[in-house]
C-alpha cells in the first residue's frame, strides 16, 4: 500500500468527510459502485456520534415485518407534517432498499427489534414494531488493529470499565441475585468479557451504535476504502463548475489537496459551531450537547463558497435530549442523555422552578426537551424527583441500579439528597409548599396507577419505556420512600435538524436550487426530511443510511 501522502497525490474519485453513519455508508456504497474512495475523519477516532449512540434506525417499508410505504407515509404526514419533498418521498421510496444493499453487499447487518413503538403510534399509520432496526452485535475483535481506533461508548453506558451490554441481558444484570439462570448468564458474560480484557483495552462485543459503527468500518476496509483519521478538511476545491477535491489542514498526509470527482459531506452538523448554534438553535439550548462531532468546519461552512446554506424553515433545528452535565473521575466533562433509561420508569416526576410538573415525562426525550422550551425561563433547568426504591431499581441519569453508596455524586453536587420533600424543595431552591402539593398530587392518582394530569403510560410507546413487571400502570408509581433524590436536566442536542438542503440523490443545492456539481450531503449536514420533528426511533441514523447509500451510489456513478 503506497504511502498516505503519495495516495492524496494520486487523486480519488470520491471524497467523504466525516466516519458516523451517513459518512461510513456513503463510502461503503462508493466502493461497492467501483469508485476509489478517501474518507477522512477529523479527530482520531472512527464512529462519530452513531459509535456512542443507542444505534437504531428507523427504516420504514420492510415488507417481511407488516410496513410498507403507504403506511409510513401516513405517520409521517401525521407526526411530522411539512410540505412535500423529493428528498422525503426519496428516503421512503429507498430506506428499505438501502437496508436490503447493506445486508447483501456489507458486513453491516440489521435486524428488526422485535418490539418497538413508533413515538406517537396511536397516528395514522402509526406502528408497534418493524420500523425500528438495531445492528447485529459485532465482535470488534474482527477489525484487528483498527479497533482501538473506533471510538467506545460512553462510559456511563458500559460496565467494569469497558464492557457493553446487550439489550437482552439486561434483564439477567437486574435478577443476577434472584435468578440462578440470571446468575449463570452473567458470570458467562464476565467470563468472556476478563478473557477479552487480556488482549484489548475494552470489550470486544459491541452491541447498539458501536456495533453499528464496527460493523461499517469492517465495511469500509473491506470494500477498499481508504480512511485518514486526524485529516481536517478546511476547505473545498473548486473545479469543473463545482467541487473538485479538498484542502487538508492537517492529517497523516503531508499534501494540503486531494483531488477528488466529487466530495460527500457527512461531518455530523453544526452542534459544535458556536456561532451556527446561535443564529439557528434556542439561546435555553446554547451550552450542552450530546453530539459527538469532528473538530474542524462543518459541512455547511464549508458548502458556503458554491452558495449552498443551511435550510432554516423548521420549528425545531436540533434532535432535542435531556441532558444532565458533571465531570468524569478524570476531568473530563460529561452528558449523560436521558433517553429511556429513567424518565419513563414508575416512580419519577420532572418540575420546573416552581416545583410543578409541565410534561408527561413518558413521552420521547425530544417531546421533553420541547415542552422545557416553551417556558424555558421557568423549566432550564428542570429537575428529575425520584425516592430511593426507584434510585435502587432503575438508576437515575449517570447512576446505575444498584449502587450502595451515592457519595462521588453528592459530593460533586450532580445528585441532590433530601430527608423530606420539604428538604428537597429546600435544596433546589424551590417553593416547599408547591413541591409538596406537587408530589402529594401525583401520589394521589399514582396510588391507582393513575396520571389524571397528563395521562402517563397512554399509549404503547409510553408503556414500552416503562416497567412491563409494574402494574397496573408501567410508567406510574408513588414517590413515597425517603430519602429523596433529584438531578437538573438541561436541553441538549443530539444532532442538528437543519442542514444543507439536497435533492432526491443527496446532491447539494445552491439559492437557486440547482445541484452543486460533484457537491453531496447526508446524515446531520442534510437538511433532515423530518423537518425538525422526532416521530420515532432512530429517524437520524434510518436516513443517514439511507443517503449515504443514495449519495454514495450517485457519487460512483460521476
Amino acid at each position: 500500500m503506497a504511502p498516505a501522502a503519495e495516495r492524496s497525490a494520486q487523486g480519488y474519485d470520491v471524497i467523504v468527510i466525516g466516519s458516523g453513519a451517513a459518512g461510513l455508508t456513503a463510502a461503503c456504497a462508493a466502493a461497492d459502485g467501483g469508485a476509489r474512495v478517501l474518507l477522512l475523519e477529523g479527530s482520531d477516532l472512527i464512529g462519530g456520534t452513531t459509535a456512542v449512540s443507542g444505534g437504531m434506525a428507523w427504516l420504514p417499508g420492510a415488507a417481511e415485518h407488516g410496513d410498507d410505504r403507504a403506511a409510513a407515509s401516513r405517520y409521517l404526514d401525521a407526526a411530522a407534517p411539512c410540505p412535500p419533498s423529493p428528498a422525503r418521498d426519496a428516503f421512503l421510496d429507498h430506506a428499505d432498499v438501502a437496508r436490503r444493499w447493506l445486508d447483501a453487499r456489507t458486513s453491516t447487518k440489521l435486524a428488526a427489534v422485535p418490539s418497538y413503538p413508533d413515538y406517537d403510534p396511536d397516528l395514522p399509520g402509526g406502528t408497534l414494531r418493524g420500523r425500528c432496526f438495531a445492528a447485529l452485535p459485532f465482535d470488534g475483535a474482527e477489525l484487528g488493529a483498527w479497533f482501538p481506533r473506533l471510538r467506545p461508548p460512553l462510559p456511563e453506558f458500559m460496565l467494569m470499565g469497558g464492557m457493553m451490554v446487550g439489550r437482552a441481558d439486561l434483564p439477567h444484570f437486574q435478577n443476577v441475585l434472584r435468578s440462578p439462570r440470571s446468575a449463570a448468564r452473567v458470570a458467562s458474560l464476565v467470563a468472556r468479557y476478563a478473557f477479552q480484557r487480556l488482549r484489548h483495552r475494552r470489550g470486544t462485543t459491541l452491541f447498539l451504535g458501536n456495533a453499528l459503527a464496527g460493523r461499517l468500518l469492517k465495511s469500509a476496509l473491506d470494500l477498499g476504502v481508504t480512511i485518514e483519521t486526524g485529516a481536517i478538511v478546511s476547505a473545498l476545491l473548486p473545479g469543473n463548475g463545482g467541487v473538485a477535491g479538498v484542502e487538508i489542514a492537517g492529517g497523516s498526509a503531508k499534501t494540503r489537496t486531494v483531488a477528488g470527482k466529487a466530495v460527500i459531506l457527512a461531518s455530523g452538523g453544526f452542534s459544535h459551531d458556536a456561532e451556527l448554534r446561535r443564529l439557528h438553535l434556542p439561546g435555553a439550548a446554547q451550552k450542552v450537547t450530546a453530539n459527538v462531532a469532528s473538530p474542524g468546519p462543518t459541512g455547511a461552512r464549508l458548502a458556503e463558497p458554491f452558495g449552498a446554506r443551511i435550510e432554516a424553515g423548521h420549528e425545531n433545528r436540533a434532535f432535542w435530549v435531556p441532558g444532565s452535565t458533571f465531570s468524569r473521575a478524570d476531568g473530563t466533562p460529561g452528558v449523560f442523555p436521558h433517553t429511556v433509561t429513567d424518565r419513563g420508569k414508575p416512580g419519577l416526576i420532572a418540575v420546573d422552578a416552581n416545583g410543578r410538573r409541565f410534561v408527561n415525562e413518558a413521552r420521547s426525550y425530544h417531546h421533553f426537551v420541547m415542552a422545557m422550551l416553551e417556558d424555558a425561563p421557568t423549566r432550564t433547568p428542570a429537575y428529575l424527583i425520584c425516592d430511593a426504591d426507584f434510585l435502587w431499581k432503575y438508576g437515575l441519569g449517570r447512576l446505575r441500579p444498584f449502587r450502595l453508596s451515592t457519595r462521588s455524586e453528592r459530593r460533586s453536587g450532580y445528585l441532590i439528597q433530601a430527608g423530606t420533600i420539604g428538604e428537597l424543595a429546600q435544596r433546589l431552591g424551590l417553593d416547599i409548599g408547591a413541591l409538596e402539593a406537587t408530589v402529594a398530587d401525583y401520589n394521589a392518582g399514582a396510588e391507582q396507577g393513575a396520571d389524571p394530569a397528563f395521562g402517563r403510560g397512554g399509549d404503547a410507546y409510553q408503556r414500552h419505556l416503562g416497567d412491563g413487571a409494574h402494574r397496573p400502570n408501567p410508567c406510574i408509581a408513588p414517590i413515597r420512600r425517603a430519602p429523596f433524590y433529584a438531578i437538573a436536566v438541561q436541553p441538549a442536542d443530539l444532532g442538528t435538524a437543519a442542514g444543507l438542503r439536497t435533492d432526491a440523490r443527496g446532491r447539494v443545492l445552491d439559492g437557486p436550487g440547482t445541484p452543486v456539481p460533484g457537491l453531496y450531503a447526508c446524515g446531520n449536514d442534510m437538511n433532515s426530511v423530518m423537518a425538525g420533528f422526532y416521530p420515532g426511533p432512530g429517524i437520524t441514523l434510518g436516513p443517514a443510511l439511507t443517503f449515504g447509500y443514495l449519495a454514495g451510489r450517485d457519487a460512483a456513478a460521476l
